[in-house]
């Protein structure tokens, strides 16, 4: 699953970054290292290297050796650690080459993380899965965060932007007595109050004030702003997406976060490449282990259509309704028999006829079969 809509450029912007991942502003400052000299960090956020590119790549270096230098930094030890390429250091070592060329610098370790996040965000064959994870670890780092607690944080912030949004857009207004500043409320309510109130988020995060929104008394836009303090947060937060130019952080919220509630099995696939997250989704839906894991292979084998997981999802589910239902009655009819077998009834005339005109109709029944 490849992007084609990634940002060319996308470190020009406010995320602040030690170096320039594109080596152009450090080509005089590469030199060659030998590459049993150069390892991976402990804590590499990609995880899942397609094995065909790898193949590929590995192929070109042979041809014509590594074009690009590593980013490393030094360690302690006297090796040195990647940084951005691990993509090419691995071929490199597959194509048993001796040494690389690379750009040493000196970063923390913050630094040579956060560097190797967006070096993988930029990649157009990052899977969504590794793309929101990695997303998320930047985050956590410009935050000052852990990386748990950022999914309850966007999604406050979502909550609040919502509310004030709700407010800004929903609040009518008309005219109140002459010579009174009218002042609403959020659905609209007029009151010839001369106080003009404003309603504040519960956490008091946001402050907004619905004095004139929708009325003919005119408020200028900058002291709506003012009204609005800034949240720092949520700064921060637009600030690194507008620098990654993926996506906004609203749309990372509604389409992205709910992707890392799939079961490990879809994630996985997602991870590989194997499956688009439609398909990822509807294949989800399917409770049991045993049998998600079975239909995710033949999907993916089959490269069936989103309509066709969808499709066959439908008739699964039909048809395990039907047969429990079938076992039910066979349960129920078992259990009657085995109540009936040792009750009192057949003492008892009227209720023996009764047994007999269900029992000729059971049997009415199996003889039509």
């Amino acid at each position: 699953m490849r992007r084609t809509t990634k940002a060319s450029q996308p470190l020009k912007s406010k995320i602040d970054v030690p170096w320039d991942t594109t080596g152009i502003n450090n080509a005089d400052s590469q030199v060659s290292i030998p590459l049993d000299q150069i390892i991976l960090p402990p804590n590499q956020p990609r995880r899942y290297f397609d094995p065909e590119a790898l193949k590929q790549l590995t192929e070109s270096i042979k041809q014509h050796g590594i074009l690009q230098p590593l980013l490393v930094r030094p360690l302690a030890s006297g090796k040195y650690e990647v940084v951005a390429g691990e993509r090419r250091y691995r071929s490199g070592i597959e194509a048993r080459l001796e040494a690389a060329p690379v750009v040493v610098r000196e970063l923390s370790d913050d630094q040579a993380f956060q560097l190797a996040l967006i070096e993988n965000l930029l990649r157009e064959d990052l899977n969504p899965v590794e793309e929101t994870e990695g997303i998320l670890q930047l985050l956590a780092l410009k935050l000052g965060r852990s990386v748990e607690e950022i999914p309850p944080l966007l999604y406050r912030l979502q909550r609040l932007q919502n509310k004030a949004s709700t407010v800004t857009h929903n609040v009518m207004g008309a005219h109140g007595s002459e010579g009174d500043e009218p002042t609403h409320n959020v659905m609209g309510e007029v009151k010839n109050d001369s106080t003009n109130n404003a309603i504040s988020d519960d956490e008091g995060d946001i402050g907004l004030s619905t004095h004139n929104v929708m009325g003919e008394t005119k408020t200028d836009d900058s002291d709506l702003n003012q009204s609005q303090p800034l949240n720092p947060d949520l700064e921060i937060v637009k600030e690194v997406f507008l620098g990654l130019a993926l996506m906004t952080w609203e749309s990372f919220v509604k389409n992205r976060l709910p992707l890392l509630n799939l079961p490990e099995d879809i994630l996985d696939a997602l991870r590989e490449g194997s499956l688009e997250y439609t398909k990822a989704k509807a294949i989800a839906q399917i409770p049991q282990l045993n049998e998600r894991v079975e239909f995710l292979e033949q999907a993916v084998a089959n490269n069936w259509s989103l309509s066709e997981i969808r499709q066959r999802i439908s008739e699964k589910k039909a048809t395990s309704t039907e047969n429990t239902e079938s076992s039910n009655y066979k349960e129920r009819f078992t259990a009657a028999t085995t109540k009936l077998k040792k009750s009192s009834i057949w003492s008892d005339p009227k209720k023996r006829k009764q047994i007999e005109k269900l029992l000729a109709q059971l049997e009415t029944l199996t003889n039509v079969e």
